[in-house]
Order: C-alpha cells, then sequence, then structure tokens
C-alpha cells in the first residue's frame, strides 16, 4: 500500500478530484496549507503599504491506495494539477505499512 500526499494550487482541486474518482480511488482527504518553494512569495500593496507575503495557500491532498495503482494516480495528479506556471505543486509517496477500517476492522489493503 502507498500513502500519496500531494500539494495543489487551489484551484485545482475539482479537476484532480475528479480525475482521481475516474481512475477508482475511493476516499481523499483535503488539507488547507500554506507554504512556499521555488515560487517563493510575492509582494502586496494594502492600504499604501507594501509587505511581502512570504506563504502560498496550497490544497494538501492525501489518499491511501493500492501498490498497483501508484503509477497510474501520480500521472492522474500531474495531468490534473498541471497549469505550466510556477508554483504546480508536488507528489510525495510513502509505503503504507498499515491500515485499519474502524468500523469493520478490516485490515490491510481491503481497508482501503
Amino acid at each position: 500500500m502507498k500513502w500519496i500526499t500531494a500539494v495543489i494550487k487551489p484551484f485545482k482541486l475539482d479537476d484532480v478530484r475528479t480525475a482521481l474518482m475516474e481512475i477508482g480511488v475511493q476516499g481523499l482527504t483535503v488539507t488547507e496549507v500554506k507554504g512556499f518553494g521555488r515560487q517563493k512569495g510575492h509582494t502586496e500593496v494594502y492600504r499604501g503599504a507594501e509587505y511581502v507575503v512570504d506563504f502560498r495557500p496550497k490544497l494538501k491532498l492525501e489518499a491511501a491506495i493500492a501498490d498497483d495503482q501508484e503509477d497510474k494516480v501520480i500521472q492522474t495528479i500531474q495531468k490534473a494539477a498541471h497549469t505550466g506556471k510556477i508554483g504546480d505543486g508536488k507528489v510525495f509517496v510513502f509505503d503504507l505499512e498499515k491500515c485499519l477500517r474502524i468500523r469493520t476492522g478490516e485490515t490491510g489493503q481491503e481497508a482501503l
């Protein structure tokens, strides 16, 4: 099993969610986050004063998937979240050691 974490631009959420559902991803957790990478921050003007915004708003998507879905999920996220502009985001993949569905007690891949 794999744990996929993706950080994307907020306005791409619906595209990514729809694309993942189409390939059979059954669950997704979304968290509003802030951060920066190569995009850095930007300068804004508020009431005549200029200030630097260091962190950009992003969304963090997390999903537990079967091993055989890994490449397809990564490609799907990349395609759906892509704008071609700096700050499109990143995808991280971790090994998922255990999984338990609380309601039924199912474990492993059956719990996904």
